[in-house]
């Protein structure tokens, strides 16, 4: 059956100006009052101050210099003149032999814990998990790091001096398990500021990386995806994300993206998939199509394009790949660089200053009907408040077409600067045609 005709038109302004949303898939909806599109959004940059150099790569926990404030990696990439290199399982003796730019590592405070797995499920660790955990504790070093994690996140859960003194080596030995068998990862890079930085608020962001860069950054993340579902086959959904500065939500002002593993599909996915059962081209139709008609493309290359988004609780930039491939971890290489590079250009635009949500939404391995692969990008720049959850409709400072120009202007900018990737299309230059989308095999 049929039923996009009982959704309401997307995207509505009013005689006095008024922008009424509708997101295609959720039905949320979202005002713009007319006023406040231009506004200068604050910065959610710590207040500048001098760069101590004494604290040089030992600013936070997730810096280079400290990497034993952190549980024991999984995987970590490296650059040399050669290129990237992806290292597995190194020992504590050999984490400081080279330099990550970006390390996978488990999140030490889990959302979902590897005892929820372990307890509801009968979980047990694969090969792979196991053999990590004995050849990291094969060291002394090893040894002691682990015995530091477990005694950080215990004491952080309120356990007493006398309660840890009485945990038996069997109970340490279980939650040390959680290193290496979790499925709650962090991916974090290496820069805390950006190269030559001199004060505190210049922050290394996701658009301060090069397009090489965040192009590895995202591979690398694609890979940690793949592998926690390979390493649990409980995991329904993985969701991806990443929360940058703290009124966005993170615990730490450093670039970093989270993986967690859950045993249900997400609710957006759930609306999601009501929808598309009954129409298969929903997001040609729904969501790129839309966007071109109301003049809201942003950017585009062969691989992916991005526009204004609409029907969000906050502004966001929405980037969709072209690929026919709706899982990520199947994505032929160009095209994720493709849709990398996109994805950079709308961080680049946005600036290290905007606080903001980069949520991935992609197709989960036991669905067959095709959701592409794609990214929201959420400017956290307003706080919801009583009217919002009174109401349930939620006021976005800054509608579309505003969002558009801004980001627009940023990206040409940019370009010139050779700040983005030279072959990405800004605004009237994408071609942008209908149904541009290739993920629904039934259209080609």
């Amino acid at each position: 059956m049929d039923t996009d005709h009982l959704w309401p038109e997307p995207l509505r302004r009013m005689p006095d100006g008024t922008v009424k949303q509708i997101n295609p898939y959720s039905g949320t909806s979202v005002w713009t009052v007319p006023g406040r599109g231009n506004r200068p959004i604050a910065s959610g940059l710590p207040a500048p101050g001098p760069i101590d150099p004494a604290m040089e790569g030992r600013h936070c926990a997730f810096c280079e210099g400290r990497y034993f404030d952190t549980p024991p990696e999984k995987s970590r990439l490296v650059a040399d003149p050669d290129g990237w290199h992806l290292l597995r399982g190194l020992t504590a003796n050999r984490i400081e032999d080279s330099v990550a730019q970006f390390r996978r590592i488990p999140n030490l405070f889990e959302i979902v814990a590897y005892d929820y797995w372990r307890l509801n499920y009968g979980f047990e660790p694969g090969s792979e998990a196991r053999e990590r955990h004995d050849h990291y504790l094969s060291t002394d070093l090893g040894r002691k790091h682990v015995d530091q994690m477990i005694r950080t996140r215990a004491m952080a859960g309120g356990m007493s001096e006398a309660q840890w003194a009485a945990l038996t080596p069997q109970d340490k030995a279980q939650r040390a398990m959680s290193f290496f068998a979790g499925t709650h990862d962090v991916i974090v890079a290496r820069r805390h500021f950006v190269d030559g930085a001199s004060t505190t608020d210049q922050l290394a962001a996701s658009g301060s990386l090069t397009p090489d860069e965040h192009a590895a950054y995202l591979r690398f993340t694609v890979d940690a995806l793949r592998s926690l579902y390979d390493a649990n086959r409980y995991a329904r959904y993985v969701a991806v994300f990443q929360n940058w500065l703290r009124p966005a939500g993170a615990s730490f002002d450093h670039l970093h993206k989270q993986l967690v593993a859950v045993d249900e599909r997400s609710v957006r996915t759930e609306h999601e998939l009501r929808r598309l059962r009954d129409n298969l081209n929903l997001y040609n139709e729904f969501a790129v199509d839309y966007a071109a008609r109301q003049n809201l493309i942003v950017a585009e290359n062969p691989y992916a394009v991005a526009f204004a988004g609409f029907g969000h609780r906050y502004p966001s930039l929405e980037v969709y790949s072209k690929s026919e491939f709706a899982r990520p971890w199947e994505q032929p290489s160009d095209d994720l660089r493709g849709f990398s590079d996109l994805l950079h250009a709308c961080h680049a635009a946005t600036g290290a200053a905007v606080p903001s949500n980069e949520e991935w939404h992609y197709q989960p391995p036991d669905v067959d009907l095709p959701m592409p692969l794609r990214t929201v990008l959420k400017w956290r720049v307003s706080t919801l408040a009583g009217f919002e959850g009174g109401t349930k409709i939620y006021l976005n400072t800054i509608d579309p077409w505003h969002l558009r120009d801004r980001v627009v202007g940023a990206l040409f900018e940019l370009r010139e600067q050779g700040r983005i990737a030279p072959d990405i299309r800004i605004a009237t230059e994408c071609a942008c045609r209908p149904n541009s989308l290739k993920y629904n095999p039934l259209l080609h």
